[in-house]
């Protein structure tokens, strides 16, 4: 089977310079989402059909499988169509699918692709309660498809008519390029409508079929950024009921965005407005606050993570305590039953097992054994204007308040070190660290005081 899809439109009520079909849904873009689906049903042959903002398209959504089809100038989806016609194999059916389209499940195109089989043509409808707007399937006494028209060519009894065109059609390969050959623009778009074409397969004697999706969002298109807010929810509410299916605790199902995917264990609990990006593991007994972001995560069982931490590129362990306003960058890993605070950042860092950092915090590209006690006020110093060195740490190491690491540097197994010093030496392991200090007190001092007016 071939798979065409159409991607050439300007999308004006957008309006954005981005072309309409890259326009995110669910973090990805709109054709992104069309492909993956023509993916999972495994066609010969895969072409894109683009015009406007062609090259951003193609640099988009580019890929071995995708060949690219140009439409200079949009003529309509006939004309469409008939871009493709040189890269198919004409001995196979061909699927006609659109890049605004997104939530179409495959289960409801292979409906579509068994009910016509190789040598029918096929149109995949719905019946909706409004409309207007829409091509009508017109039918004949026997209820046989006997033509599409438009909703500015229709009369007002074909008008009445509330079983619409999605667009989404198979055809036999072979024949179509005749067909579309021989379409008109007569109409007033003034484009070739590929809908002509199911007039021109039943004069050829090919029987016209159609199928209907299990749900009618799953043929809405987008063409407004109101319609794509609109979609965004609908998918949002079915990837919630799904992870309520599985078992997940969503606090509000209308308030989590996925854009990516995501796998959660049992007894996992998210609470509300929560994002995850990517790819995102959550392991049993997960518990995430309000607020968080999560992005390219795995995290381990039993793990709590406390409102608006922001998670992106790195992996916690079993049981380790996160946030509230924790924030962990790429390549940083946690082990088992470490925990992270309140305003501490971490990037490109190891903390060992049973690891603490609480308060106010910056640790990066370090390796942090375990049991150490980082305190408040506390940052490595890891950027010397050109490079960045890394910071070692064993096991057991108390950090006072208000140090700065300053990197490359190691501190041994045991050591101590007092507040506010500033280690820029290597340490030897079980030494105190501390820059000496003299404290003076005065007596008799008297604090100024504020003159009256």
């Amino acid at each position: 089977m071939n798979i065409v899809i159409l991607a050439a439109g300007m999308g004006k009520r957008m309006r954005s310079a981005l072309p309409k079909v890259l326009h995110p849904l669910a973090g990805k873009p709109l054709l992104a989402h069309v492909l993956d689906t023509a993916r999972s049903l495994s066609p010969t042959r895969l072409v894109v059909v683009v015009g406007h903002g062609a090259d951003k398209v193609r640099e988009s959504v580019g890929a071995p499988d995708v060949q690219f089809a140009l439409q200079d100038r949009q003529l309509g989806t006939g004309h469409a169509v008939q871009q493709a016609l040189p890269l198919l194999d004409p001995s196979v059916p061909t699927l006609v699918l659109y890049g605004d389209v997104p939530l179409t499940r495959a289960s409801s195109l292979k409906r579509l692709i068994d009910a016509a089989g190789p040598e029918r043509y096929g149109v995949l409808t719905v019946t909706v309660g409004d409309p207007t707007g829409y091509g009508r399937i017109v039918r004949d006494a026997a209820g046989k498809v006997k033509k599409i028209v438009e909703q500015k060519d229709a009369s007002e009894e074909e008008r009445r008519i509330a079983e619409i065109n999605t667009g989404i059609v198979i055809t036999p390969t072979r024949t179509l390029e005749t067909w579309l050959a021989s379409l008109k623009n007569d109409n007033a778009q003034g484009e070739f409508y590929l809908t002509d074409v199911v007039e021109r397969a039943i004069d050829s004697g090919v029987e016209v079929v159609t199928a209907q999706p299990d749900a009618e969002w799953e043929t809405l298109g987008v063409n407004s950024k109101i319609q794509l807010a609109e979609l965004e929810r609908i998918h949002q509410r079915n990837v919630a009921n799904a992870l309520l299916d599985a078992g997940v605790t969503l606090m509000d199902p209308a308030r989590i965005d996925v854009r990516g995917t995501l796998e959660c264990g049992a007894d996992v609990s998210i609470d509300v407005n929560c994002v995850f990006e990517g790819r995102v593991t959550l392991a049993d007994n997960v518990t995430i606050g309000p607020n968080c972001v999560i992005r390219d995560a795995t995290i381990g069982a039993g793990t709590r993570i406390d409102a608006y931490t922001h998670i992106e590129g790195a992996s916690a362990g079993a049981n380790v305590v996160l946030g509230p306003y924790a924030r962990l960058r790429p390549g940083t890993k946690l082990s088992d039953e470490a925990h992270v605070g309140n305003f501490v950042e971490v990037k490109n860092a190891v903390l060992g097992h049973g690891s603490k950092a609480n308060h106010l915090t910056y640790i990066g590209d370090s390796d942090i054994g375990a049991r150490v006690n980082v305190g408040a006020g506390t940052i490595t110093c890891n950027y010397d204007g050109a490079n960045k060195h890394r910071t070692v740490i064993g096991d057991d190491v108390f950090i006072g308040s208000d140090t700065q690491l300053v990197a490359p540097v190691r501190v041994g197994r045991g050591v101590t070190i007092a507040a506010g010093t500033t280690v820029w030496k290597d340490v030897e392991e079980d030494e105190l660290v501390l820059n000496e200090k003299t404290q003076v007190s005065k007596t008799g001092y008297k604090r100024p005081v504020k003159k009256k007016s």
